[in-house]
């Protein structure tokens, strides 16, 4: 008879770990019982925190949007508030790991994402919130320039706006520049290197539904599996000291089969609902590799290979990729621009 529940059980599955994604306290006490360990929030989830936490948070929410002297800065000020917030909660986690865990993401202002000098501004900012704050910066060839030079300096980092595994090499790569830089200055900060699984299969699922390409919808549920497995199998045979972050997963079975991986594996809680509820198998799932039939023909389409390929987009082709601007586009105007006009008087509307 399994006495632990799925959550608390993969709490325990070395090396992987598992971070909520969300940033309302509820929900973070509740995950950090089933042994979450870190919290990842974006332009998105920060405004459905704010809501939600109208009355606990009122005056916060109120002082933050009188002094902001602009749109943006508005917008960073509400973020600060459910950042610093989840910080304060993931602090003991913090503290006992010894900086290993225990961080909360703070992004940045997504309509920035070719900005090299805007977004490193910002994410300093937001670094100097609170010491286990980790900037979120995107997979952009300019938001790799910024990684760079924030991990250089001993910041900890999360890449994303990352889909592919020529993105998450390529912040390996960048990582490891920045820890030769760093040399002797101090600072160990992390780096976070996530694929976001589930909205590639979104994308691809569009694409080839608009190509008539045939592929079923079974094969599309496997294309972002098969990439975050490729992926981790890369910083495996390299050594990579930058982290694997799997995130925006729409199965549980993508959770089950990254289970053991040397990752982090980022929850919402309708996933983490989802694993509560129902049987889930307690074994380590990430050696089991993708049936070879439906990788040949996932490999059959261009858009696959772009993803699968550690060379498949250059970085100079990462902000135009289509999936890419897809994401920020509902940063921004799912999220950043509802911080940018949030309502102090109407915070629950």
């Amino acid at each position: 008879m399994q006495t632990t529940d799925y959550l608390s059980w993969l709490s325990r599955c070395a090396p992987t770990t598992w971070w909520h994604d969300s940033a309302d306290p509820a929900e973070i006490d509740a995950a950090l019982e089933r042994g979450a360990v870190g919290v990842t929030t974006n332009p998105v989830l920060v405004p459905q925190a704010l809501r939600k936490n109208a009355d606990r948070w009122g005056d916060e929410i109120a002082k933050a949007v009188r002094e902001a002297g602009d749109a943006r800065s508005k917008a960073e000020s509400l973020t600060r508030i459910a950042v610093t917030h989840a910080a304060s909660r993931l602090r003991p986690v913090f503290d006992r790991t010894h900086g290993e865990s225990g961080y909360v993401c703070a992004q940045v202002d997504p309509s920035l994402a070719g900005s090299r000098d805007a977004m490193e501004r910002m994410g300093r900012r937001f670094a100097a919130w609170a010491p286990n704050v980790a900037v979120k910066l995107p997979v952009t060839a300019a938001g790799l320039d910024v990684l760079e030079r924030l991990s250089a300096d001993g910041i900890t980092v999360t890449a994303t706006v990352s889909f592919t595994v020529a993105q998450a090499v390529a912040v390996a790569e960048r990582f490891e520049r920045a820890r030769a830089a760093r040399g002797a200055r101090g600072g160990d900060g992390k780096c976070f290197a996530v694929l976001m699984v589930g909205r590639l299969d979104d994308y691809l699922r569009d694409a080839w539904s608009d190509a008539q390409a045939g592929i079923t919808e079974e094969e599309i549920r496997q294309a972002g599996l098969a990439v975050a497995k490729e992926a981790h199998a890369i910083f495996q045979r390299k050594g990579c000291r930058a982290k694997l972050m799997i995130a925006a997963f729409r199965q549980t079975r993508q959770v089950a089969e990254m289970c053991g991986a040397d990752a982090v594996l980022s929850i919402h809680p309708r996933y983490q609902s989802l694993l509560l509820e129902q049987p889930m198998e307690r074994v380590s799932g990430v050696a089991r590799e993708i049936d070879p039939a439906v990788m040949r023909r996932l490999r059959e389409r261009p858009e696959f290979i772009s993803a699968f390929d550690a060379d498949g987009i250059p970085p100079a082709g990462f902000y135009g990729y289509g999936l890419a601007q897809r994401t920020l586009a509902q940063f921004t105007d799912g999220g950043w621009k509802l911080l940018e006009g949030f309502d102090a008087s109407r915070p629950g509307a």
